[in-house]
């Protein structure tokens, strides 16, 4: 195949981007969209241009690493992320736009590469369990009904691409939050910090400054991982109980 790439380029934060032309030929049907990537990096090291800053690491789907915006879509055309996005979801001769995700909450380091750490501290402010579950036959001795089970294993299935933030209207990482706050809060390990995790988690959430949620549904279509989007009225059920509890 041959395609043409408009790629956005940013030297920096400080600096304003544009999107930059590229041709790329001899792509194969096969290839992943990163191997493309790889590709047009080559052509353009050898042609003595600085190639295009773009995030990966376990490239199976699993990591959460991979972040573009491909022809207006978080991760592309295909319901998947975009290491696992294979070029014959494209045609011959097609134009594809290739953007960084779209938040003020993920500023741009430098081309398509984005600062995702604040995910990493809305995890740090509740995302973890202060009960001692010993080694994995102790934690298995500790009954869960199956419902139960089914709905953590569900939530705990994200792995923290920023899809839902970069396909939202509004830039609103609720459904990563809820996914993160629903995982532990249903389980019997999470019950010591069940109030302030809901409370703690929102609360660094709009610190971030991710925009509000709208329940435009965007983000759950965009999910690679299908996290549904009740898990955001779950967890404003939570929010909910807890600030009770608080003032009382």
């Amino acid at each position: 195949m041959k395609l043409t790439l408009r790629v956005w380029r940013q030297q920096n934060p400080e600096t304003p981007g544009a999107m930059a032309t590229y041709e790329v030929d001899n792509i194969s049907a096969d290839m992943s969209f990163l191997e493309m990537l790889d590709t047009l990096n080559e052509e353009l090291t050898l042609a003595g241009d600085e190639p295009v800053a773009f995030d990966h690491d376990c490239r199976e789907g699993i990591c959460g690493a991979c972040s573009l915006v491909i022809n207006g879509d978080a991760h592309g055309p295909e319901r998947t992320t975009t290491c696992q996005l294979h070029m014959r979801s494209f045609a011959d001769g097609d134009t594809i736009d290739i953007e960084p995700w779209r938040a003020s909450a993920f500023p741009v380091i430098k081309d398509l590469v984005v600062d995702r750490s604040s995910f990493d501290r809305i995890i740090q402010s509740g995302g973890y369990i202060s009960a001692a579950t010993g080694t994995a036959p102790d934690a298995h001795a500790t009954p869960v009904p199956k419902p139960d089970a089914d709905f953590a294993f569900e939530h705990a299935e994200c792995i923290g691409c920023g899809a839902c933030v970069a396909a939202c209207p509004n830039g609103s990482a609720m459904l990563f939050t809820s996914a993160k706050v629903n995982h532990l809060n249903v389980l019997p390990q999470g019950a010591p910090e069940r109030e302030t995790r809901v409370l703690d988690m929102v609360a660094q959430m709009d610190e971030e400054g991710f925009g509000g949620c709208t329940l435009t549904g965007e983000c759950a279509t965009a999910c690679p991982k299908g996290i549904p989007l009740p898990s955001i009225a779950a967890m404003n059920k939570e929010w909910l109980l807890a600030t009770r509890k608080v003032r009382r």
